[in-house]
């Protein structure tokens, strides 16, 4: 899920005050199910499957992974909608024959990798992030950058 590029560009500037490779506001998403390498036939029918309802997923919480030395943000609780999206479309791409991840979903937008423990969390910016549809989603990779490809978007 794309968050409306103000949103972005907020939580951008405000992962601007910590350290470590910071995710530019074109990348910043929330993942649903990671599929790795795929070819996205199976996805693209999965996905279609899938109905959600409209909702906003606030952001209201900031953690660091010292395990993988990751800072995020995201809802504090999971909205039911945003829950109840994840659970169908993880149940469809199952049925499709992908092995998804088994620990629980954390619905979690990553601003900062390779990032040292921050010294201190500053508040985080009121953000508006509604949502209306997720999408299907190549990663491109090179020697210079990743490049996220939209395939196939799934209004709600």
């Amino acid at each position: 899920m794309w968050p409306p590029a103000r949103t972005a560009a907020a939580l951008e500037a405000w992962a601007g005050r910590f350290e470590g490779r910071r995710t530019p506001a074109a990348k910043i998403h929330l993942t649903l199910a990671f599929l790795g390498a795929a070819a996205p036939e199976k996805a693209l029918a999965a996905a279609g499957k899938v109905r959600g309802t409209r909702h906003e997923i606030p952001i209201d919480k900031v953690h660091y992974w010292r395990h993988n030395k990751i800072l995020w943000v995201g809802p504090r609780t999971t909205p039911a909608a945003l829950a109840s999206l994840v659970e169908a479309l993880q149940l469809e791409l199952f049925r499709a024959e992908y092995i998804l991840e088994r620990r629980p979903y954390a619905a979690h937008v990553t601003l900062a990798r390779s990032a040292p423990p921050p010294r201190e969390l500053a508040p985080l910016p009121e953000v508006e992030w509604p949502v209306s549809e997720f999408s299907l989603v190549r990663s491109l990779t090179s020697s210079k950058a990743s490049v996220y490809e939209i395939v196939a978007r799934f209004p709600l």
